[in-house]
């Protein structure tokens, strides 16, 4: 075999085991219904409807968590998402309530913190890069997130923008979707999915 079959051979190999090493994402929300979430009691805040998940705020803005059933340890999770009305202060929680991703306004800082993590006891340890150049405030906007161990990796709009490792991180829980109490807002996702690592 010449050189140039032998290359082309190898070049090939490689791809196949680039390719093989690629995690298969699958759909978490079927965009009609809540089938695989954990539905609130007296759920008012959640509807699914046109391949889109709405979350808006009841009356008392009691905010609400939707959790998937499943339970996950290494992941990346992606989803768009789109503001909506009022202030939005929302969220992507990693295996835990006290591991979250934030989507919008901080309520302790007052400004957009979006693609960063916050950590209960320890705030933001950490600020997302070029956030305000990449993020739409009125179009619908990506976010993966890889969740390796205690290390978090955040991509906004295809750019990577946050990289942290917790000291707090637990190896296995659901995935959830955040809707801050105390506050009139609204969020909607769509195309959420994981792939698990």
């Amino acid at each position: 075999m010449n050189a140039k079959l032998c290359t082309l051979a190898l070049l090939a190999v490689l791809m196949s085991f680039t390719q093989a090493k690629e995690p298969k994402m699958k759909k978490i929300f079927n965009g009609k219904n809540l089938k695989g979430w954990v539905i609130p009691e007296n759920n008012i805040w959640w509807a699914a409807e046109d391949g889109v998940l709405t979350a808006k705020s009841g009356p008392e803005q009691k905010g609400s968590i939707l959790w998937t059933k499943k339970q996950y340890t290494d992941f990346i999770v992606q989803a768009e998402f789109k503001m909506g009305e009022g202030t939005v202060d929302s969220g992507i929680f990693l295996r835990a309530e006290n591991q979250q991703i934030q989507i919008g306004i901080s309520g302790s800082l007052k400004r957009d913190m979006t693609a960063s993590p916050y950590i209960p006891g320890k705030g933001y340890p950490v600020e997302a890069d070029n956030v305000k150049n990449l993020l739409k405030k009125d179009g619908w906007n990506s976010m993966k997130v890889k969740a390796e161990a205690n290390k978090y990796t955040v991509w906004l709009n295809g750019e990577e923008v946050m990289n942290y490792t917790s000291e707090d991180a637990i190896e296995e829980g659901p995935i959830g979707l955040q809707l801050h109490p105390g506050r009139e807002m609204a969020i909607e996702f769509r195309e959420i999915m994981v792939a698990e690592i």
